[in-house]
């Protein structure tokens, strides 16, 4: 499995593109504000074409260029946030929407195909996206209504993805193990956690889901959050403090 990354320039959030290998399809996950231009290098060095567009969660941070990188292919996001498409900028609260607004080159653009997460995506099993690439979403509250971490699973390509998350994939397995990879967006980050003080946010619900994440996946889970480095859940188990007062609540 292909797994780049590329970093937007507005708010240095993290864009992932997946794919089963080169010259196919590929999922771009999170092409926030800036990204369009990495993302098209990224897909023409590998031979990729954009299959879907996967958002985790309504920040514009994370979606600001999905028009420009889907064209016509569709853009997913899960419904409580998808009201959050109509100005993402916004949805943000006064503090916030100006500060993100004024680091933007122009204005908004809603993508042709805006879609709610395909349905079987939501079960056990999850879904084929794209040929290929089986994505398992879990619905996880707490930094906006419709947060979601996506779930890949199979063996790296050690050629195909960035150092970072090399070094978390080497910890805990063995090299060409099929790992989970979670895709975490603004829920989970290496030593802390997303905002809780934002429109659409719940301290209770982050808990949960907080709880949820460190029972219910493998600890040697690659984590690729939204902002900074990968790293695993076994290392946030051990570290992250806001994880650990969460498992000791629950």
């Amino acid at each position: 499995m292909l797994l780049l990354r590329c970093q937007a320039p507005v708010f240095a959030a993290n864009c992932y593109v997946l794919a089963v290998a080169r010259g196919g399809p590929a999922l771009v996950i999170d092409p926030g504000a800036g990204t369009a231009p990495a993302v098209h290098r990224l897909l023409r060095d590998h031979d990729l074409s954009v299959g879907a567009v996967l958002v985790t969660h309504g920040h514009p941070d994370h979606l600001w260029d999905a028009a420009e990188v889907a064209g016509d292919a569709p853009v997913h996001l899960a419904a409580p946030d998808l009201y959050r498409m109509a100005d993402p900028a916004a949805a943000l609260g006064e503090s916030l929407a100006p500060m993100f607004a004024a680091l933007t080159d122009g204005p908004w653009q809603r993508p042709r195909r805006v879609q709610p997460l395909p349905p079987r995506c939501l079960g056990e099993g999850g879904a084929e996206v794209v040929p290929g690439l089986v994505v398992r979403a879990v619905p996880a509250p707490g930094h906006t209504e419709g947060s979601t971490v996506l779930l890949v699973r199979g063996p790296l390509d050690p050629g195909g993805f960035d150092p970072d998350t090399e070094a978390a994939a080497a910890e805990d397995a063995d090299p060409g193990e099929d790992r989970t990879v979670a895709l975490t967006g603004d829920v989970l980050f290496t030593g802390t956690i997303g905002r809780t003080d934002l429109p659409g946010a719940d301290q209770r619900h982050m808990l949960a889901t907080l709880r949820l994440l460190a029972t219910a996946l493998p600890p040697e889970t690659v984590l690729l959050p939204g902002h900074g480095p990968a790293t695993t859940l076994a290392q946030e188990r051990r570290s992250n403090s806001y994880l650990r007062e969460a498992m000791r609540l629950g």
